[in-house]
């Protein structure tokens, strides 16, 4: 039977992985660089036992009971197995141990590290150990002669050295590897092996190749190779018969040869084309366990028969595994024939037998880096066969004239020769942005700004803990995962949960709608049968999931179904912010690694639309989607599986910029960053940094770093090179301020004219470089991007310069500026003014409406109208005593005529000839009352008496609440106090003229005196103008002023200030002279007491009556 590869799992983060298994073959011990020892009770043990032994673990190795790992902390462990007790430090390194193995009684162990150094330690007295000195660069590998008489050890000194171990002499060296200065260097680990029982053989992957070198004798007896591998041959491993040879490349073949025979008899490619850095054959059955340097643990079954037979099938358990995820409707094919396509006149069929499920691999999103694995054999010519050459050691390739049969290997479909071209890629699953993988037990459901969701899935407790970055927006809530939610999204208003389906149940979408502000805040909704939510995002009172049915439903976000509409391809991730909605999907199959996705952009609004249709999504080469949302500004956003962070440019036709590299900030290969969140003000881009793996644990609670962003430009250590990415980076990072005020939305000014001054002196820096340059071509074409202002300074600095041709060409540049600044202005006040001639339409139009109605409503009042009028007519040169201007005589104290706009006249409405405009005829009449304290205020006492005509008579108005009858009492008492200044002023001819009264001495003393710059700027504001004609602005005159008013010297500066200060004092005596005399002093003296008189005393509330009788006097004349 040939080999069968299991689907692959995941163990460990990405890194260097080893593995192992215990002298049953129950158990598959596997380490990485997580720091934990994982013991698997098989493939699918969901829940295997972990072991933290340090930071992280190079190498394990297990015998009789006991575990022995090489640490990062540069020692090498005991543990008892399985319970992982710690049994203490056996030998210490001054760096990390890169591999250790037991001995075949497991009484020693061999460590090599990277201080050069090799030890061989008792594991029963730690004390007794021997040192081999002797490699000049770090120890890759060790292996234990089975005798216990020789030691071999592979080195980056490109030699691989055999040691005895008696007087720890060197027996003999091979100069056989390439030379290098560290283990992460090393193209090769170079995990050498001898025969496990008799130990004449020393199997030594070299390159491409497996040399085998004869005991004692130390001759290379013979080489194992096979054309397939094209990378070097990575580790080896014997069968516990020691007839077979294993080896793992770093391509991710994984070949068999038979010793005696020297074929190969197995060979099999990783399904992702990873790196194989651990092998371990079971000791007792057909199985060999590897490990990737991604991390991941996989098997093969019926590798060979341990009596040495070799299978007769032609097609191994990888032949099956083909398109699983691009072709699922081939499941029900017939498998009988599966392995029988090779024969002549056999019909190759897909089927399921022996295929990999995708869905249960240890990363949902990860995509293949090969092709070579996912290659179809291609449909022979209708008269043609398909012959396989066969290769490996002391074969020979046959004659097409030969028989098949003669010596045909078992050959996956995947490593047929006859075809090279492109292969598709599998498909990426779909997944929640800011989500960790469904088989971690402990994992977070969502990472967003607002929020954290971590879902806990263990033998205890099924729950889900929601937790808000800010505690104002809701408090934390712990939750029952019944139902077995997988997908979550979190808003500012809801939080919105997603499961799959079951054969019982629907999926199920489940909103906890916590801003909700009635008592029902949760809502349910099942899903068709047979359809399945693949992913969900939340809104602005909007949530939407997508479905296996390539539908899209939309719902509000109190549970009412809106709109459902299909989509392209299946969804990948969906994303939402305000009003709109990002959806990334498949648009076909890609090919070689690559994806082949689209991208949709909405808008959920009032005006719905649709910005992005289906555009194609650009991607890294041989990357897939990893986080896909907006900024906090609302600017849609991705990031592709190399660490390429991208967001839409709105302003250059909606195109992705690609504004952020996190691999540049990744200390190791194996080092990532997991994307949270993006703001473009400030410029953050929030990440957690995930040391040798994808994504973060989640206790403890992982740290969010900062990471700045950086545009993809050229010679960026230039001086040049830095301010073009400043530049084009700001203008990228504040398009969204022009996206806001397109759309209504409401932002700080400040912040643009920011943006804008920080462009423009980083072009007026860019073009004074390139002045100093001699580019006055590339000055013009920097000026092209600046404003009127910057380009008037270009002007300035060019002219300096005496650079005339480029003054002359800048002052064209900034007369078309200046007409092309005029012409929109223009095309704003002609829009402006259609707009306001259509609502004035509009507005007569109803005023005509309103004016009927008040015209029926008003018939009986028509004879007071008329006699309104007439008397308006006699009191033309009066004025208004509650006019708020009161030296305004330019207008009649009522008016009988309103503007044509406003319809016909309301003959009861009283206006004034003050500044404040009319109320509009069709606005709710407000008592007078209401007005009349501050019209008392600004009303001046030679005003009341003046006029002596009666006022028309109005209808007394029907009395408000006391709230709004107070401020009419407070005007008539507090203008009681100025009676006696009123008579004074009847009697005296001075004051008989109604002239406006001078200001009070208070407020002339109050008025702030002028300081000596000013007084400088006085006399010379004619030669700044002078020199500067341009300079039309107040701020911009005074900013010239004060550069020269600041060259002064001391001197002239405080000759001004003094003649400031003998200014101020000499309007100070002007203003002692012209106080009233000391007569009129002691009389408003003697006055004083008795308005205080007045105002002391007790103020009664005045009765409805009263306050008729009061108003009644705001109109006569007592």
């Amino acid at each position: 039977m040939p080999a069968t590869q299991m689907p692959m799992r995941y163990g460990h983060p990405e890194g260097h992985t080893d593995v192992c298994f215990d002298d049953s073959g129950r158990c598959i011990v596997t380490c990485g660089s997580d720091g934990d020892v994982r013991i698997w009770k098989d493939l699918n043990d969901d829940d295997p036992k972990s072991i933290n032994v340090g930071d992280r673990a190079y190498s394990c190795a297990l015998k009789k009971g006991k575990l022995v790992t090489s640490v990062s902390n540069n020692t090498i462990q005991l543990h008892t197995f399985p319970n992982g007790v710690p049994g203490g430090i056996l030998t210490r390194f001054t760096t990390n141990a890169n591999h250790v193995v037991f001995n075949r009684d497991g009484a020693k162990i061999a460590a090599g590290s990277g201080d050069f150094m090799v030890k061989i330690v008792d594991v029963m007295d730690s004390s007794q150990q021997k040192s081999f000195r002797g490699h000049d660069a770090p120890v890759l590998s060790v292996s234990f002669d089975p005798k216990d008489i020789f030691l071999a050890s592979a080195s980056c000194d490109g030699s691989v050295k055999v040691w005895q171990i008696s007087d720890q002499t060197c027996a003999i060296s091979w100069p056989l590897l390439q030379k290098c200065n560290d283990v992460v260097n090393a193209k090769s680990i170079c995990r050498l092996a001898w025969q496990p029982k008799s130990g004449k053989l020393l199997a030594i992957p070299v390159g491409n190749t497996i040399k085998v070198y004869r005991r004692e004798t130390w001759r290379n007896e013979f080489d194992l190779s096979d054309n397939f591998i094209t990378l070097p041959l990575n580790v080896v491993t014997w069968s516990p018969c020691e007839k077979y040879l294993a080896a793992g490349s770093l391509n991710g073949y994984i070949v068999v040869w038979n010793v005696e025979t020297r074929d190969c008899m197995e060979r099999v490619k990783h399904e992702k084309g990873y790196t194989i850095c651990g092998l371990a054959w079971h000791p007792t059955s057909r199985q060999i366990a590897y490990t990737d340097a991604e991390g991941n643990l996989g098997l093969l079954e019926n590798v060979c028969d341990t009596d040495g037979t070799k299978s007769n099938s032609k097609v191994s358990g990888m032949g099956n595994k083909v398109y699983n995820d691009l072709f699922d409707g081939d499941d029900d094919s017939d498998n009988d024939d599966s392995g029988n396509f090779l024969n002549e006149n056999t019909e190759f069929q897909l089927t399921p037998k022996g295929r990999t499920n995708y869905e249960d691999d240890e990363d949902d999103r990860m995509v293949a880096s090969g092709y070579s694995r996912h290659r179809n054999p291609i449909l022979e010519d209708d008269d043609s066969s398909v012959e396989i050459a066969l290769t490996g050691k002391g074969s020979h390739r046959e004659k097409e004239e030969k028989d098949e049969s003669t010596h045909a290997l078992p050959l996956t479909v995947s490593q047929r020769p006859y075809y090279d071209g492109p292969m598709p890629s599998p498909q990426q699953k779909p997944f929640q942005s800011g989500s960790t993988p469904l088989y971690l037990t402990h994992r977070f459901m969502v990472w967003n700004s607002i929020g954290i969701i971590r879902c806990y899935n263990d033998d205890q407790d099924s729950a889900i803990d929601v937790e808000f970055h800010d505690t104002s927006i809701h408090h934390a809530t712990h939750l029952s995962n019944t139902l077995n939610y997988t997908i979550a999204d979190l808003s500012h208003e809801a939080v919105l949960f997603a499961c799959e389906s079951t054969t019982e149940l629907a999926s199920k979408l489940h909103c906890l709608h916590f801003s909700s502000w009635d008592s029902s805040k949760e809502w349910t909704v099942d899903m068709p049968p047979n359809e399945d939510i693949k992913a969900i995002c939340l809104g602005q009172g909007w949530a939407a999931s997508a479905t296996s049915a390539l539908l899209l439903r939309i719902f509000s976000i109190g549970g009412v179904q809106k709109e459902v509409f299909s989509l392209p391809g299946p969804v990948v991730s969906m994303a939402g912010h305000g009003e709109q909605l990002l959806i990334a999907f498949h648009r076909g199959t890609g090919f070689d690694g690559d994806q082949c996705l689209g991208i949709q952009l909405l808008e959920l609004g009032k005006r719905k639309k649709q910005i992005l249709h289906g555009d194609p999504l650009p991607l890294t080469r041989k990357s897939y989607l990893t986080w896909v949302g907006f900024s906090a500004e609302g600017s849609p956003c991705y990031v592709d599986s190399e660490g390429i962070v991208r967001m839409l440019n709105r302003k250059l036709g909606n195109t992705w910029t690609p504004i952020c590299n996190t691999k540049e900030h990744c200390k190791g290969k194996s080092d990532h960053y997991w994307v949270v969140g993006i703001h473009e003000n400030p410029q953050q881009l929030r990440c957690i940094p995930c040391k040798g793996s994808r994504f973060p644990p989640t206790l403890p609670r992982p740290a969010v770093a900062i990471l700045s962003f950086q545009l993809p430009y050229c010679q960026l250590a230039t001086e040049k090179g830095q301010m073009e990415e400043q530049f084009w980076r700001s203008v990228i990072f504040h398009n969204h301020l022009d996206y806001l005020a397109e759309n209504g939305y409401e932002y700080e000014e400040s912040i643009k004219n920011q943006a804008i001054k920080e462009q423009q002196e980083l072009l007026m820096k860019m073009f004074a470089l390139s002045c100093k340059l001699d580019r006055e071509f590339r000055c013009m074409e920097l000026a092209e991007l600046m404003t009127q202002n910057a380009v008037n300074l270009a002007i300035k600095y060019a002219s300096r310069s005496r650079r005339l041709i480029l003054a002359q060409k800048l002052s064209e540049l900034a007369v078309e500026k200046a007409t092309e600044l005029a012409a929109s202005l223009n095309e704003e006040e002609e829009d402006f003014r259609n707009k306001l001639n259509a609502s004035s339409t509009t507005d007569w139009s109803q005023h005509r409406i309103v004016n009927h109605k008040i015209e029926e409503n008003n018939s009986e009042d028509s004879e007071e109208a008329h006699e309104i009028e007439v008397k308006a007519d006699l009191h033309k040169n009066r004025q208004n005593p509650f006019c708020k201007n009161g030296n305004s005589t330019d207008g009649p104290a009522i008016k009988s005529v309103i503007s044509s706009h406003q319809g016909r006249v309301n003959p009861f409405k009283v206006s004034d000839s003050s500044k404040e405009s009319t109320i509009s005829i069709n606005s709710t009449p407000s008592n007078i009352l209401d007005n009349m304290k501050k019209l008392c205020k600004k009303a001046t006492e030679p005003n009341r008496t003046a006029n002596k005509e009666k006022s028309p008579v109005l209808k007394p108005l029907i009395p408000k609440p006391k709230s709004k009858q107070v401020p009419a009492t407070n005007f008539f008492q507090a203008c009681t106090s100025q009676t006696d200044k009123i008579v004074e002023e009847k009697q005296s001819p001075e004051n008989s003229l109604s002239e406006s009264p001078a200001p009070s001495p208070q407020n002339i003393e109050n008025e702030r005196p002028k300081t000596g710059f000013q007084m400088w700027l006085e006399e010379n504001r004619s030669d700044i103008l002078t020199d500067h004609p341009h300079l039309s602005q107040e701020p911009d005159i005074i900013k010239e002023g004060m550069n020269r008013f600041r060259m002064l010297s001391d001197e002239e500066r405080k000759v001004w200030t003094n003649k400031a200060k003998g200014g101020a004092t000499n309007e100070a005596e002007t203003k002692k002279r012209k106080q009233p005399s000391s007569d009129n002093t002691k009389q408003r003296e003697q006055e004083k007491p008795k308005e205080n008189l007045k105002l002391s005393k007790k103020r009664k509330p005045l009765d409805v009556s009263t306050n008729q009788k009061l108003l009644a006097f705001a109109f006569k004349k007592d």
